[in-house]
């Protein structure tokens, strides 16, 4: 379970008792069970909106938002910032965008990306906080795959484009195996079949931010995979209003 744990200690906030909080650094270890973490925030997320769906759907929005932020530590909207910031700044060079992501400082770029990724999730799960009112069971099992798909396409991506230097980027890539990535591409598939089909969408969606990522820096880091999952939950969310 060591790999568990570690996935869990460094994408949550969530306790992990007994285990030593210097080996969350080990991600190749963790690979495997993110897209397993990621259904387990998307639970959380959903008890939130549920929860606060009893008194209104934009009440049970910002539950759910809430839970989201505190669940992950905000991990993934910060790299949503840097990856603002450094697109905004490096104009198609690679070593420029890793110097201004990596900058602890957020620019403008990244402050009106993160409130822009906010408030799209805030609007979109209030949203399938309505339509889920009489099947609340469902809407969990949905935010749970949503958030579990966009994990996995994480896997997809560090499998398929180069890391941009050492870092958590590359220490993530070590450790992807690409049988066990089909094999667990091909279970939540099955999995949304029944909850809802149209959260396949994901496989294409990581295929192409893989694209995207090789195309206009030429690799990832960890920020590009933090704010790969952040898109990608958005557009899963946006995807479940309109089916």
């Amino acid at each position: 379970m060591s790999g568990f744990l570690t996935a869990l200690t460094f994408l949550t906030r969530l306790p992990a008792p007994g285990f030593a909080p210097e080996r969350a650094s080990d991600l190749g270890r963790a690979a495997p069970w993110l897209p397993v973490v990621g259904a387990i925030v998307g639970a959380i997320v959903a008890l939130a909106v549920a929860l606060g769906s009893a008194a209104s759907p934009w009440v049970g929005a910002l539950l759910g938002l809430v839970a989201w932020a505190a669940v992950t530590g905000g991990l993934h909207l910060e790299a949503v910032g840097d990856v603002a910031d450094g697109l905004g700044a490096a104009h198609g060079d690679p070593k420029r965008f890793v110097e201004v992501a990596r900058d602890p400082h957020t620019g403008a770029f990244g402050v009106i990306a993160i409130a822009l990724q906010i408030a799209a999730k805030l609007v979109l799960l209030a949203a399938i906080s309505e339509t889920a009112k009489g099947d609340p069971i469902m809407m969990v099992a949905a935010l749970a795959l949503t958030a579990a798909w966009a994990r996995w396409g994480v896997l997809v991506i560090a499998r398929a484009v180069p890391p941009l230097g050492e870092g958590m980027g590359s220490r993530l890539a070590a450790g992807v195996d690409t049988r066990v990535v089909a094999i667990e591409g091909v279970g939540l598939g099955i999995a949304s079949l029944f909850v809802a089909p149209i959260l396949i969408a994901a496989v294409p969606l990581a295929l192409a931010l893989a694209i995207y990522w090789r195309l206009r820096v030429g690799g990832v880091n960890g920020d590009c995979h933090g704010a790969s999952i952040e898109m990608t939950e958005s557009a899963l969310l946006l995807l479940l209003v309109l089916a």
